[in-house]
């Protein structure tokens, strides 16, 4: 059984976060796991990671491997610390993101889809 997260999105209407625009003082889970991603046709998964929320995205937005590929979005979860290896080696084996390749060596811990 995989463990449920709570992915978060964005105003009052729940659409997904614009990582360029997104208020990072708005971010209130301290740490967990995220999920970046362009909105290409077809669209990819372009970084996954975890961490500070607020800050690693912020480092991301900043980042030129990882803004090159246009309008990103972003989403995140609250994690507990113990389980933030799990969860982000099971979100790598499953989306295979474009930028990162140094994910935890541990075993996965399965979570919900942010996509339904």
């Amino acid at each position: 059984m995989a463990l449920t997260l709570k992915w978060q999105t964005c105003g009052d209407d729940h659409h997904w976060c614009s990582l360029a625009n997104l208020n990072l003082d708005s971010i209130k889970a301290k740490n967990g796991v995220y999920i970046i991603w362009h909105e290409g046709n077809p669209s990819r998964i372009v970084r996954i990671g975890q961490g500070k929320i607020a800050d690693r995205l912020g480092a991301h937005r900043n980042d030129a491997t990882i803004t090159q590929y246009g309008n990103l979005r972003a989403t995140w979860a609250s994690v507990p610390v113990h389980q933030m290896d799990g969860v982000e080696r099971y979100l790598a084996d499953t989306w295979n993101p474009l930028v990162g390749d140094a994910f935890p060596a541990t075993g996965p811990i399965a979570v919900n889809s942010p996509f339904g």
